[in-house]
Parts: C-alpha cells; structure tokens; sequence
C-alpha cells in the first residue's frame, strides 16, 4: 500500500551557529532547526530512513501515518555535534550523504563519528568522492566516484550502503542504471516533491531546506510546494 499522500524527503546541509558567506545559503541555524522539528512533530510526522521507505515498498515493514525523511548533504562536522543531538532528544532519526575524500578534513565528519552516528540510527549513503557533478564526469570517473565511494564506507565499518545523493542535483538518464549496476538501492535529486511507491527509486523526490529568511512560515511553505508540485506532475518522476 502507498503511503497515504506520499513521503517528503527534506534536503539539508548545516546546522551550524557558525557560517561565513559562502555557507550562509546551506546553513539552517540550530534555533530553526530546532523548531522545525517541532513544527513536524506537532503535525504528527514520523522521521524514517530511506531503508525503512524501500523495506516498505517491499512489503517488509509498515510505514507510519505521517513518515517523513530527512536527509543531510556533504557531512559536516555539526552534523554530528549540533544535528544529532537535536534528533535524539526528539526520537528522531536521518540520512547522512557523505563525499568520501572529505572525511576527516577540517569542518567535515571523521570516521569515527560516522561509525559512532551509524550506531545510532543515522543512515549513511554516499554523495561520491569527490563531491562534483557527476555529469560533468568521463562515464569511467563516473564509475569510480560511484563505485569506489561505496566501498570506502563499507570498508571502514559502516553498514553495506543503498543510498545516494546527486552532488549538486546533477543527473542524467544513464544515472539510474549506473547506480543500479553498484548496487545501490535509492537517490535523491534536488527535484521538490512527494514520494510514493510510483516513484523512481533513483530520481526520489527531495524539498530544499535552505537558510530561513521568514522562519517557519517559509518550512512550511516549502513542504507546500511540494504537494503543489505533485499535484501538478511538475517534475515528478514515475516509474514508466
């Protein structure tokens, strides 16, 4: 059975006190953060994990009434010291996209805090190596970025990896077969929207969370859009 009307995937990057002006467009502030979990709490949603939406699709568990996922990009370190926190007083759980060679840099995730958020329920998937369009790739480098990025996780200790995120939104038609091909399981795109078991399991639907300008009336306008959209079949991508 379908959920009822579809599942939102939320797309965020930083939950940071800090920023500059390059992170500013990316960074949600730990105060709106905060209250967004609220808002959806109060509204009756459930978080989930891209796992739990595809074990359902399957017949392998049941959805509750209200899921809703919520998915971070790039991994940066407040991810594990800000986000996680945040989640965890409310019961809360995500997904976590990681490009492999930022591991351990400065501001970004270190193995260890990966392996220590995977033992506490975050779901990590990857978002390649090097964190570049992967249209802008050779098929080959395409293949590695996929391929390779997969295997860095799995052999550092994190559980077998399903899911991707597109760097940057950036995909093509050939995208979906190559993820397949890797064994991967689900992507996400940039492309604002509800999923359903009707859904591409490669081109999932994702609603930007950017910095908030009008505090949580601009939330809530966002998960708006994203009925909106699906009710108009702008840029929703079906199963054929």
């Amino acid at each position: 059975m379908n959920p009822p009307k579809g599942v939102p995937i939320l797309e965020y990057h930083m939950v940071d006190t800090h920023e500059d002006a390059d992170s500013h467009p990316y960074n949600v502030p730990p105060e709106d953060f905060a209250a967004q979990l609220n808002y959806l709490k109060s509204e009756g949603y459930t978080t989930i994990t891209l796992m739990d939406f595809l074990r359902a699709k399957k017949g392998k568990q049941q959805l509750p009434e209200k899921p809703i996922i919520l998915t971070f990009d790039d991994g940066y370190e407040d991810n594990y010291t800000i986000m996680l926190p945040l989640l965890e007083a409310r019961g809360m759980t995500a997904v976590l996209f990681m490009p492999t060679n930022l591991i351990g840099l400065p501001d970004y995730l270190t193995w260890d805090e990966l392996r220590d958020m995977s033992r506490r329920g975050i779901e990590i998937g990857s978002h390649t190596a090097n964190h570049q369009p992967l249209t802008s790739f050779t098929p080959e480098e395409q293949q590695d970025e996929v391929h390779l990025s997969k295997l860095l996780l799995e052999w550092n200790g994190l559980p077998t990896v399903f899911s991707f995120s597109y760097p940057n939104g950036m995909y093509d038609e050939s995208m979906p077969a190559l993820l397949e091909q890797n064994e991967y399981l689900a992507a996400v795109t940039g492309d604002a929207g509800l999923n359903t078991f009707d859904t591409d399991p490669y081109q999932l639907q994702r609603i930007n969370i950017p910095h908030p300008r009008f505090g949580l009336l601009e939330f809530k306008l966002r998960l708006l859009k994203a009925q909106v959209f699906t009710t108009l079949g702008i840029r929703q991508h079906l199963l054929k």
